[in-house]
């Protein structure tokens, strides 16, 4: 069955951009709109496994409408698509459980990428933002010393957006031994259980790896 997906965004052009291109490529589009109320309504009502939404739109932000969704334990992925690359809003879109975060200036070359990426519940967003954030970490985190090899192999390709499954075909493991090493990776840096966290810290981190 096709990803159902609803797409909000108050500039009319990149609405419909989006919404065309991803109807081209076979998604299932239930919804579009031009503020974060509407938008929010949409997911309350169609409970769409993915919502795409601009950071800046009337009535609601991007960024309100996640924490919602968040806060109303509602079952629908959100991807953010925004110009800004301000780390405030970066930890913000972290805080309220965002699954991608993408640039709108690669917003379609990297959609179907974070949205396959989301739909197996591993974080995706653009390099661009990664490179930018590395650039405000100073020195190789220590948490880093309490891995194993194979703990850093993993955390590696998870830098990489590479799934469980691929990890554990790479690695010659079942997906299950991975799924272990990551819940023991997670304990290890304190990390947050929501099911981005490791994704997320790993790809800020990835130049230590």
């Amino acid at each position: 069955m096709p990803t159902s997906i609803v797409i909000a965004d108050d500039h009319p052009l990149m609405l419909r951009g989006l919404t065309d291109f991803l109807e081209s490529k076979g998604y299932n589009i239930i919804g579009s709109a031009e503020d974060g109320q509407t938008a929010y309504n949409l997911i309350v009502k169609h409970k769409p496994k993915i919502a795409i939404l601009d950071i800046r739109m009337p009535q609601k932000t991007g960024l309100e409408v996640a924490e919602d969704v968040q806060k109303n334990n509602l079952p629908t992925k959100v991807i953010l698509i925004t110009f800004d690359k301000e780390e405030e809003l970066y930890d913000m879109a972290l805080k309220y459980g965002v699954y991608g975060y993408l640039l709108k200036d690669f917003a379609v070359e990297e959609i179907e990428t974070c949205i396959a990426n989301v739909e197996k519940g591993h974080a995706y967003f653009s390099d661009e933002i990664a490179e930018y954030l590395s650039h405000n970490i100073k020195e190789k985190p220590k948490s880093l010393e309490l891995l194993t090899k194979a703990e850093l192999k993993i955390v590696k390709l998870i830098s990489e957006n590479r799934t469980s499954q691929e990890i554990a075909k790479d690695l010659s493991i079942s997906p299950r031994t991975v799924d272990k090493h990551r819940s023991n990776i997670v304990a290890k840096l304190h990390l947050s259980k929501k099911p981005t966290a490791l994704s997320v810290w790993a790809s800020i981190n990835k130049d230590f790896l």
